[in-house]
């Protein structure tokens, strides 16, 4: 059978996430990454879809992340900012502040890309050298910096995490990037008054989107945990069997734990959105068998994991066979059954959605865009003899842009633009190409065995196997082992017990196992690191008993860069 449409689908989809930053215990957030990107890649991204009603793609949200967002709304609604960051923002006089607060302004605020974020503005660059001169001199010395010195960082620090749409069509951004310095309080207050427009803003817009039909919105698992994983550590070793797994042989609770995070997802998604989520993006593109049967329980249409993963599968259920073109396996959905119903599953092609995420930044963007059109013509040249041929682009929708001049403005625009006007490719959402699938009657391939594994190395040694990953899994299964104790008694009211869950949902997120390893910078770990362990003392606070010791040292101390650290990392 021949392509009844003759067109290649397209579907983009972009992941949007942040773990929760919140120290429970005090309420104030520990980083500011989720107002950050906020600011930048989710307001950057809504507007370049704006200006392409032509283009459907998938936004993925999750749902932790859409707490955060609400949660800043409310910060700026009620007038108390619960970011120490941002409230500095909006302080009067930085003469007058303290010690510490001067401190964390001058260790944030050069915390960005410097080739795209901070060079590109010489006002900028003139109070980094600044720095340098101090530092240099002495670590001492810094302090002696004015008070106009650190609002003006401040300021610039914002502005260059700015969206580029914003930085285009805002008054008051043109304004003070002409200015370039000596900002003063009523400059600082309409910059943060319009921080709060933007993080208010966001939501409605992608519902906006959404209700137009020109985007499919998805979800994760709330707290982004690494569902295999919780199930079963065992599940490692099916793409790597010599994985070292932790002391506790299982996750207690595990499964139950990720249909919590699951169902919690979907009723986030109805409340928000007023519809319940087609489909799953798992946190990392993490799958295992056990996990689709908890989808296909959930009654999910559609998930999607790595390449990788659907590479190993193929193998393990033709051993003797070698694995065909990839152009004759990847382009297309797969069913995976679970006693009478099924849910399809979705493979991201690694190679293009990694020169999205790492190469194209180097390009201009019209010959990135351009490259990339060529590459999927291609494709559809190959697949002429697939009925329905679908190409998966699956990649973090934030941190990707931070590495691109102009914040991937010119790469979208111009992505955008073309796919908008070629006959050939369509872009889609993953629910429309089921449905069409449906129409025309098409057959749909069946998985009869998945190896587990992550769309990073189609593994999960991102997460496990190394010895700071297995220790930090060990202090969570001891937390969660009191955890469960504690629930089992009635020494709790059932508010403590709703607080609780909530701060064991956050200790369950895949981010802190991500960050630990020799792999990423000393500063990154080491704020990850404490974050992990203040989530982890503020749940015994919660269950009202005693802390470990073990959880006061730190777990990890991060090392030299290798390339393959950061927020981002290649898929093979």
């Amino acid at each position: 059978m021949t392509n009844p449409s003759s067109k290649l689908d397209l579907v983009l989809l972009w992941h949007m996430h942040q773990p929760d930053y919140r120290d429970y215990k005090t309420g104030e957030f520990m980083l500011p990454w989720v107002y950050l990107h906020a600011i930048k890649d989710y307001t950057d991204m809504a507007h370049h879809l704006e200006n392409h009603p032509g283009i459907r793609l998938v936004v993925n949200f999750v749902p932790i992340l859409l707490d955060q967002l609400e949660d800043y709304s409310e910060q700026f609604a009620s007038g108390t900012i619960r970011d120490p960051l941002l409230r500095l923002l909006s302080v009067p006089d930085f003469d007058h502040i303290s010690p510490g607060e001067r401190l964390l302004i001058l260790n944030s605020c050069f915390l960005n890309n410097h080739e795209t974020m901070l060079k590109p503005y010489p006002a900028y660059q003139h109070l980094r050298d600044l720095y340098d001169h101090l530092q240099k001199t002495n670590d001492k010395e810094l302090m002696y910096a004015s008070g106009q010195y650190l609002a003006d960082l401040l300021v610039w620090y914002h502005l260059a995490w700015m969206g580029e749409s914003v930085r285009r069509e805002n008054e008051c951004i043109v304004h003070l990037m002409a200015q370039e310095k000596l900002f003063s309080h009523g400059d600082r207050i309409l910059l943060f008054n319009l921080i709060g427009e933007l993080i208010q803003g966001i939501i409605p817009r992608y519902r906006k989107l959404a209700e137009s039909g020109q985007i499919e919105l998805s979800t994760t698992p709330h707290y982004h945990p690494l569902a295999p994983l919780l199930i079963d550590f065992a599940s490692a070793r099916e793409s790597l069997p010599e994985t070292q797994l932790p002391a506790n042989s299982v996750y207690p609770g595990g499964r139950n734990r990720v249909a919590f995070h699951l169902q919690s997802a979907i009723d986030s998604h109805q409340k928000r959105f007023g519809n319940e989520p087609s489909g799953i993006w798992p946190a990392e593109g993490s799958i295992s068998e056990p996990l689709l049967d908890i989808l296909i329980e959930h009654k999910r249409q559609w998930c999607a994991s790595g390449e990788g993963v659907l590479a190993n599968s193929l193998q393990k259920s033709h051993p003797d066979q070698p694995l065909p073109a990839r152009s004759d396996y990847l382009y297309r959905p797969y069913r995976f059954e679970s006693g009478n119903s099924s849910i399809l599953c979705f493979y991201r092609d690694d190679q293009l959605s990694d020169m999205i995420g790492f190469e194209y930044s180097k390009w201009f963007g019209r010959d990135a865009a351009e490259n990339f059109v060529q590459r999927l013509e291609q494709i559809h040249n190959e697949t002429n003899s697939n009925p329905a041929p679908i190409v998966s682009i699956i990649l973090d929708g934030e941190n990707a842009w931070e590495s691109y001049p102009y914040n991937g403005y010119y790469f979208l625009d111009d992505l955008y633009g073309m796919l908008e006007n070629n006959t050939d490719i369509r872009t889609t959402t993953f629910h429309e190409h089921i449905t069409r699938l449906s129409e025309n009657k098409v057959e749909i391939t069946r998985l009869t065995t998945l190896t587990a594994g992550s769309w990073v190395y189609g593994n999960f040694s991102t997460w496990i196997g190394d010895h700071d990953k297995n220790l930090a899994w060990d202090l969570l299964c001891v937390a969660k082992q009191s955890y469960d104790l504690v629930m089992q008694s009635a020494r709790l009211t059932d508010e403590e017990k709703v607080a609780a869950g909530q701060q064991l949902a956050s200790c369950e997120s895949s981010d802190w196992f991500w960050w630990f390893g020799d792999y990423n910078s000393p500063h990154s770990v080491g704020s990850f690191d404490l974050a992990f362990r203040k989530n982890l003392a503020n749940l015994y606070r919660l269950l009202n008993i005693p802390a470990p010791m073990t959880i006061l040292k730190p777990i990890s101390h991060g090392g030299t860069s290798t390339g393959e650290g950061g927020a981002m990392r290649h898929a093979s």
